[in-house]
């Protein structure tokens, strides 16, 4: 089995983009506390964490890109995301003003380091379809994962008094959960896509 290939499977999701060019989910009923979750939170929420993956990966093979085409899909990412963060935060227009520029210096910091996530991806992506997984390799693997683990709660930290300043701590715990569940919806298509580690017999 190659790297990323994942056979067809019934509610897989599927990827669809509307007249504005925004990209969606169509995928099974996920639930929040027992109840549906609003679908087109959902469809956004699932987007934003195939996007984010998908402009990564073209950060990481930037010498192989047009840098406009690189810029182009980074600043869809950017901006899709941000809706999402709009429809769901419902800040006053005095929150407004004090958060969205905390927002874009969180989340230009917070891009580096899921650029390093994609790298990640990519020398495991290498290293598995070549059959090199050797043991010096994966300990730098692990090793590096464990880095940007720590890396982002670091950055997490960071911003949490900085979006203090700017919010309510209702909207602050909001605006983290919103993270969170963009986060999950990331890892959920790792999990879906990367295969384990292949062991010696």
């Amino acid at each position: 089995m190659k790297f990323l290939y994942v056979k067809p499977a019934k509610n897989r999701h599927i990827i669809h983009k509307d007249r504005k060019g925004h990209f969606y989910f169509i995928s099974e009923e996920i639930t929040n506390g027992g109840k549906p979750m609003n679908t087109k939170w959902k469809n956004k929420l699932f987007c934003a964490g195939f996007m984010t993956v998908m402009a990564w990966t073209v950060t990481v093979s930037a010498q192989d890109k047009p840098a406009d085409n690189m810029q182009i899909l980074v600043d869809k990412v950017h901006a899709d995301k941000k809706l999402i963060i709009a429809d769901n935060m419902q800040l006053t227009e005095g929150e407004a003003k004090g958060f969205w520029p905390v927002y874009s210096q969180y989340q230009d910091e917070l891009f580096l380091i899921r650029a390093r996530t994609a790298k990640l991806i990519n020398d495991y992506r290498n290293a598995y379809n070549n059959n090199a997984m050797t043991n010096d390799i994966a300990r730098t693997l692990v090793d590096e994962y464990m880095n940007i683990e720590t890396l982002t709660l670091k950055l997490r930290k960071k911003y949490l008094p900085k979006f203090r300043e700017v919010l309510p701590e209702a909207k602050v715990m909001r605006y983290y959960q919103i993270e969170n569940k963009i986060q999950a919806a990331l890892y959920y298509e790792f999990a879906t896509n990367i295969p384990l580690t292949k062991m010696d017999k």
